[in-house]
């Protein structure tokens, strides 16, 4: 029998190593692209540099993006395999002296490109992944800066209303001075610990507040209970404006539309891969078939010795009934699909992008005007009310009326400052951003001062 293996041990021998393929090493436990555990930020003060590293570093939906791209790498991979030989053998009457023995390996070979175009498709596939990644990047970077700017914002509103509180004790000792002095009426009393109890409430919603802001924002790198005691920054930094050529330069690059670019051409890759599947593709087949001597030329039988024969086959199947004709019809549809789709996206992305921008340039202004107008008139007439109020020149109401003044507006100034925060981060998110970009905007770690 060893005769019979001979012939098909040296095609073995012969096939190409093109056709082997190596297979990658899934990700385990162990590996890089495993995902994070939950990562806990050190105590005590937080920088904005070090809130965008955690997120980068721990975020679960940053990590489920790389195992993405990982998977696309690997159906690259896949793509670029060859198809397998088939090993075949079949027996011919069961009795020993009339038996026929066939061992064949049959190798299909694809024709018309449709390697190449399922590679081609495959690599538009991971470059979407990349895309999505490096948009996910982006996305998760706007979201952090937002969410600290938000707890900066809220940190600041806690200490607004702790100060309120502090000087509705104030006026509601004054009042109750002025009471036991028999200046003015006790109903003068009551309406100050009325409005001393109204700020103890905004004092109880600003706490909740700072603490649903620090969940936010520690959320983001997977901790639950946050850690830091607070953020440092400056509460006031207003980000800046890009100007309209700096705004377009980065449109045409925006993660929207490069995603939306590519999944064309990933539609484009597919289309070919059905328009390349019309093409049959042809099996050829070698093989060694051992026959007895009686089924030998001539028809002689002079021993009982088998003989071995050389197979030789081609297969060919005939498109006669699938022509593959609705695969392409729905790759064509679909990539005229992805087109419009991409026309969309450009339609909406501008939409957006000047949407967002116009409310950071409305927030900026607001901001300043409040910052430049409104709070040094409002903090010159509270200050003259409470003195006044303390002699005896005002009314409790007077003094209470410029309080609320002067509170309402600072308010307002935090407002503006958070809807700016969230517009620029908005706008980051459309039109991307790199690492050194947020970095260089990093706020230095000073603890935010009260205007």
């Amino acid at each position: 029998m060893r005769t019979l293996f001979v012939p098909l041990a040296v095609l073995a021998l012969a096939v190409p190593p093109a056709f082997s393929q190596q297979i990658p090493q899934a990700a385990g436990p162990s590996s890089s692209l495993s995902a994070p555990a939950r990562t806990l930020e050190p105590e005590g003060p937080l920088t904005l540099r070090a809130a965008v590293a955690l997120a980068l570093q721990a975020n679960p939906g940053l990590s489920a993006a790389r195992h993405e791209q990982a998977a696309a790498d690997g159906a690259v991979v896949q793509a670029g395999a060859w198809p397998n030989p088939t090993l075949d053998t079949q027996l011919e009457d069961l009795r020993r002296n009339n038996r026929t023995t066939t061992l064949q390996l049959s190798q299909p070979l694809e024709l018309g490109g449709k390697r190449a175009a399922r590679v081609t498709a495959a690599e538009r596939a991971r470059d979407q992944a990349a895309s999505a990644l490096s948009a996910r990047r982006a996305e998760l970077r706007a979201a952090a800066v937002t969410a600290f700017f938000d707890v900066l914002t809220a940190q600041e509103r806690l200490r607004l209303a702790q100060d309120s509180v502090g000087l509705a004790q104030i006026a509601t000792r004054a009042a109750a001075n002025r009471v036991a002095a028999g200046k003015v009426s006790p109903l003068e009393e009551t309406k100050a610990r009325v409005a001393e109890a109204g700020i103890r409430v905004e004092l109880l919603q600003a706490e909740g507040t700072l603490r649903a802001s620090r969940q936010l924002l520690a959320a983001l790198w997977g901790n639950p209970a946050p850690r830091f005691t607070q953020v440092d920054g400056a509460v006031d930094q207003l980000p800046t404006q890009a100007a309209a050529p700096e705004v377009a330069r980065r449109l045409p690059d925006a993660p929207v539309l490069r995603q939306a670019r590519l999944e064309v051409e990933r539609r484009r890759a597919l289309s070919d891969l059905e328009q390349a599947k019309r093409i049959p593709d042809v099996t050829v087949s070698l093989g060694v078939k051992r026959v007895p001597a009686s089924e030998g030329e001539g028809g002689e039988a002079v021993s009982s010795s088998r003989r071995n024969q050389v197979v030789v086959g081609l297969s060919v199947p005939l498109p006669i009934f699938d022509t593959n004709r609705g695969n392409i019809a729905e790759a064509l549809s679909r990539e005229d699909k992805a087109r419009d789709e991409l026309a969309a996206a450009e339609l909406q992305l501008g939409a957006d992008v000047a949407q967002a921008s116009e409310r950071l340039r409305s927030a900026r202004a607001t901001a300043e005007t409040l910052q430049r107008d409104a709070l040094p008139g409002a903090e010159t007439a509270y200050r003259a009310a409470t003195k006044g109020f303390e002699l005896g020149k005002f009314s409790f109401l007077e003094a209470l009326d410029a309080q609320r003044t002067l509170f309402q507006v600072r308010n307002q100034y935090l407002v503006a400052l958070a809807e700016a925060h969230r517009a620029a981060g908005e706008l980051d998110r459309l039109l991307g951003t790199g690492g050194d970009d947020i970095a260089s905007n990093a706020t230095p770690n000073v603890t935010p001062n009260a205007r």
